[in-house]
């Protein structure tokens, strides 16, 4: 049974997601213990879930087989979730060719990406075949950090390429630190360090010799691997990751998870996303939840609570345009012309020449965009001025359903585009890279084709008027 750890907005639903799919909960807080009537539980997690910087979603690391497990339960039960793999294997061990220098980095092939390796780790050697591993700096990077300085971790110790014995500094009980050091010592095999981990202060001494005797022995076959195989190649897997998103109809999903467990207010994840006040009039709601008020009564006092932290008509708000392989794209402020419910119209005047791709019209300074959509809307739709108020075309972006948050309006592009000429000619763009993304597991086929569907729709709709 695969163990995953997790932390942030979004436990409560992943752990009961992931106890129905046969996952075990390793160090569960007080609340999901209580939540879910677990014990307290140290074994050593498979994988570690927890919430990303921005609230969008989750970072994911482990094992690959815990990591594969939790990607196909995730494109399984959400909607549009959105599911990004690092290429590369944090830790792993790789035989790389260096195919060249830049700004103070050696350029080296492992053969899923190309990456970094400060030069100073490689003084006299400027082309060839070198032994290298992926540091956990920039995890998530095209370019990985790289660097020679090997290390072979266990559970209670990790075997490093340098010459020294180290003692985690969470071990703070400094009788047991000399204790540990002088059995680094002892243990500490030739050409090889020793750096002992938190767990091992737990362990006999039996078992942590025992287990640098494992490390050994893994440390001398990679470097008899490393003498034969081709490069570029990995040698030593280490973990995968993986960056999730979870747009609008996720959330929902997750938020109905969640219901099944502890008092929820409908829209739960997506104002704990918003942070700041939003999340926390959130919390004093669903306190009130707790103790008995109506899910209407409380719904409503919530969101009179929130409405002036919502932009209103007249009001600016930034457009965050999030590309499918993970990038945010700023499209500028917009000045709000109608919010109407979940309409919503915004204007932007550009002050930058350029061309609208697809349109093959120019962009000059002064040129006016109107944006219209809806919140929860899976397009947007954006016509084209110049200042004088000539017509320069329509754009019809298909994307994730939209979010609007107190300072900005959010949704994931889902590349395919519905173009409209100044002269009423209709034509689809990139759907080839609509089905890229299924093929780089991004998302699911059953979300590309009913984006496929949505699309002919917008077509259909615009060529016959």
């Amino acid at each position: 049974m695969p163990k995953a750890k997790i932390r942030g907005i979004y436990t409560t639903a992943l752990t009961k997601l992931l106890i129905e799919n046969g996952f075990e909960i390793v160090e569960p807080s007080a609340a999901i213990r209580e939540r879910f009537g677990l014990n307290e539980n140290r074994a050593s997690a498979d994988i570690k879930i927890k919430d990303r910087f921005d609230r969008q979603g989750v970072r994911v690391i482990g094992n690959k087989e815990a990591v594969d497990r939790f990607w196909k339960i995730l494109q399984s039960t959400l909607e549009d979730v959105i599911t990004r793999k690092w290429p590369v294997s944090l830790d792993g061990i790789y035989k790389g060719v260096i195919r060249g220098k830049q700004d103070g980095y050696f350029l080296v092939d492992i053969g899923e990406a190309v990456g970094r390796l400060p030069c100073k780790e490689l003084v006299d050697q400027l082309e060839g075949k070198v032994l290298v591993q992926v540091e956990r700096r920039g995890i998530g990077a095209s370019k990985p950090f790289l660097t020679t300085q090997i290390k072979v971790s266990g559970k209670y110790a990790i075997l490093i390429s340098l010459k020294k014995v180290g003692v985690s500094l969470r071990i703070r009980d400094v009788k047991k630190r000399f204790e540990l050091y002088q059995l680094g010592r002892e243990l500490v095999p030739e050409s090889w360090g020793i750096i002992w981990r938190e767990r091992a202060a737990e362990e006999s001494h039996e078992i942590l010799r025992s287990e640098v005797e494992e490390l050994v022995h893994k440390a001398q076959e990679v470097m008899k691997k490393a003498e034969y195989v081709e490069a570029p190649s990995l040698i030593l897997d280490g973990l995968h990751c993986m960056d999730v998103e979870f747009p609008a109809l996720s959330k929902k999903r997750l938020d109905k998870l969640r219901e099944t467990v502890v008092a929820t207010l409908q829209g739960h994840h997506y104002y704990k996303a918003c942070g700041g006040k939003v999340s926390s009039a959130l919390e004093m709601a669903e306190k009130l939840l707790e103790k008995g008020k109506t899910k209407e009564e409380v719904l409503s006092l919530f969101k009179t609570t929130i409405e002036s932290e919502y932009p209103i008509e007249g009001s600016t708000i930034r457009i965050e345009h999030v590309k499918l392989g993970g990038k945010t794209i700023s499209l500028g402020v917009g000045v709000i012309e109608e919010l109407n419910g979940e309409k919503m119209c915004f204007r932007r005047v550009f002050r930058k020449p350029g061309v609208y791709d697809g349109l093959g019209t120019k962009k000059e300074p002064g040129d006016v965009a109107i944006t219209e959509t809806k919140i929860g809307e899976w397009f947007l739709k954006t016509s084209y001025f110049s200042e004088n108020g000539e017509y320069k075309g329509t754009y019809f972006n298909l994307n994730t359903p939209v979010e609007l948050y107190p300072n900005k309006l959010r949704y994931v592009d889902l590349e395919v585009d519905v173009c409209v000429l100044p002269d009423g000619t209709v034509k689809v763009l990139d759907e080839d890279k609509l089905w890229k993304a299924v093929e780089r597991r991004f998302i699911t086929e059953k979300l590309a084709r009913f984006i496929m569907e949505k699309t002919r729709e917008i077509a259909s709709s615009v060529s016959s008027k």
